[in-house]
């Protein structure tokens, strides 16, 4: 089974480039923006979401930007959120797994380590429990007594065509998406490389649990890519918006994945 992939532009945060790299060494700091991106998978009537975003509760105090709501995203993609089978959550950092809540019909994908992960010990280190907002981890808990969450254990099938692929480091239980487009496996990294240059330099971003997972993981999407750099798509970098096709009536903001790229 063929899909199509589009990534949905939701917010943005003005960083610099020192900010986003462990060893850069550049003493002359430039700016390098991070954007937030949801992604929508469709294959005829059949929708499944990766990773749904943060909420307009909080954003102001991480000093993060929404550019429209992810529920808007997706009416510009003429699709409603309500109609979701399927939600893949990449980890549960609060910019991917805010907005639990516009999904009332699906059911999340999640892997068991980064549950573990999120409810455990490390929790208790307030560096490493920053990234997470804990109203989006008890409403994982809460949908996961309601029979709605899938755990995955490493590599799993979610439908023909698309799988997961636990990768680590940025948190315990990071995973990456592989989806099969008509112009091949595309690998949607999320924070495995929240930039093209944290895969392609070496150089990690710095909120991680594990460098060496980290660093494995950037391997391990080319494997999944079968060799083709060009079909992995990083979590946050303002150039998927000039590597992609945007989609009529998006101003910009959504980007079709499956297409070849413009540049």
């Amino acid at each position: 089974m063929e899909w199509e992939v589009y990534a949905l532009r939701y917010g943005d945060q003005q960083r610099t480039r020192g900010m986003n790299f462990i060893g850069a060494g550049d003493p002359h700091d430039t700016p390098m923006p991070l954007d937030f991106y949801v992604w929508l998978l469709r294959s005829g009537s059949r929708l499944i979401a990766v990773d749904t975003g943060f909420a307009k509760v909080g954003t102001p105090p991480r000093g993060r930007r929404i550019l429209r709501d992810v529920a808007t995203a997706y009416a510009d993609l003429g699709c409603d959120p309500a109609d979701v089978g399927d939600v893949i959550i990449t980890h549960l950092h609060y910019d991917h797994a805010g907005n639990l809540d516009l999904f009332p019909n699906a059911t999340f994908h999640l892997q068991e380590r980064e549950m573990g992960f999120a409810t455990g010990r490390h929790m208790c280190v307030a560096c490493m429990r920053h990234a997470f907002d804990v109203e989006d981890v008890v409403k994982m808990v809460r949908a996961l007594y309601a029979g709605r969450v899938r755990f995955h254990a490493g590599d799993g099938e979610v439908a023909p065509g698309v799988s997961v692929h636990h990768v680590g480091g940025h948190t315990d239980g990071l995973q990456m998406v592989r989806v099969e487009t008509a112009r091949g496996p595309l690998v949607l990294a999320s924070d495995a490389s929240h930039f093209y240059a944290n895969m392609q330099e070496g150089l990690p971003f710095p909120i991680v649990f594990n460098l060496g997972d980290m660093a494995a993981g950037w391997g391990g999407a080319r494997v999944l890519a079968e060799g083709r750099e060009e079909m992995i798509v990083p979590g946050h970098d303002p150039r998927v918006r000039v590597l992609y096709p945007a989609v009529e009536g998006s101003g910009g903001e959504t980007l079709a994945l499956h297409l070849p790229r413009i540049a």
